[in-house]
């Protein structure tokens, strides 16, 4: 198997090669029909194509050598004032040649910028709109500071939908003849929450054992608990078994090494999941929470899953 990151092999090349995002594709459609476009902020959860549309629109605005008109600086890039004032002023200041007037400038991850930074930068896009368009990428809109947002266009990325993320996980592993069973893409589905991308490298990560990926593979590979054993950990604590639930408790977190925050994050959604009364779902739910602030404050991660084990044996005796 070839060790290219798959990410990067199958990501789209073109606006028409875009998953999900219908609304947003057709407004950047319009962008290149009229070979013009405002400043953008692009915002949402990881994952769901911000990074991706930024080069689409460039490569359908300027074709094969849309890098001599194109520049994006990612978080691993230093983003301080210096590099505002030097690095992206140069290339912002200096027009394109050819029928679209104007470069393209990408800020992947915004939100990580310093305040001094993000004033540096308005000052910027102000002073060269004409020969350059900014595309600011970002998780959270609210991190950008409001002059910024007033002088771009917003584009709200949502998570992608669950037949989209299948029929990529599919059409990946077809081609790469990959052996996917039904549990596996449900597996995947479940830990990627509508994010592409951490679909897409989980996929990879699992066919890297050589065996057929089916949701132990899954599991295994991204270091969480299958969420049969936590529901059954669950169901004996609610039931009064106790130091068997502890027993099962322990043996998750010596078997997987998972953190005591990640056994708490498990239980929260498989509680919501199971088939028990909403008064209990709520009493334990909030019960979730408490020992989630208490292990994030620095306390012990077993006596807090214990202690929640606990309050699940005795709520679940009033049942």
């Amino acid at each position: 198997m070839s060790f290219e990151m798959w990410t990067e092999k199958y990501r789209p090349k073109t606006l028409d090669d875009m998953l999900d995002q219908e609304e947003i594709v057709s407004r950047l459609k319009t962008f290149v029909k009229t070979k013009t476009m405002p400043h953008c902020l692009f915002a949402g959860p990881p994952g769901t194509g911000k990074t991706t549309a930024a080069l689409c629109l460039a490569r359908d605005l300027y074709g094969e050598n849309y890098t001599e008109y194109f520049m994006e600086l990612n978080a691993s890039d230093e983003r301080g004032i210096n590099v505002v004032r030097e690095r992206i002023k140069n290339f912002a200041r200096t027009r394109a040649i050819g029928e679209v007037p104007f470069k393209i400038m990408v800020l992947d991850e915004a939100d990580n910028m310093t305040a001094d930074a993000q004033q540096a930068l308005r000052r910027t896009m102000e002073r060269y709109t004409e020969t350059c368009r900014f595309i600011l990428i970002c998780n959270y809109s609210s991190k950008i500071i409001e002059p910024i947002q007033s002088r771009t266009a917003l584009f709200r990325f949502m998570p992608l939908q669950e037949e989209y993320c299948i029929k990529w996980i599919q059409m990946i592993a077809e081609k790469e003849g990959v052996s996917l069973t039904e549990e596996g893409i449900r597996a995947i589905i479940d830990v990627c929450g509508g994010d592409l991308r951490k679909a897409t490298n989980t996929l990879q990560a699992a066919a890297a054992f050589g065996g057929v990926v089916d949701d132990k593979a899954v599991y295994t590979v991204i270091g969480r608990a299958h969420p049969k054993e936590i529901r059954e950990m669950i169901k004996l604590a609610i039931s009064g078994n106790f130091v068997e639930a502890r027993e099962k408790l322990r043996a998750l977190l010596v078997n997987y090494g998972l953190s005591g925050l990640d056994v708490v994050r498990q239980i929260h959604s498989e509680i919501l999941r199971m088939d028990i009364p909403e008064r209990v779902k709520i009493e334990l739910a909030d019960a979730t929470g408490e020992v989630d602030f208490r292990i994030s404050q620095g306390a012990d991660e077993e006596v807090q899953l214990s202690a929640l084990l606990a309050k699940m044996a005795v709520v679940g005796g009033r049942m």
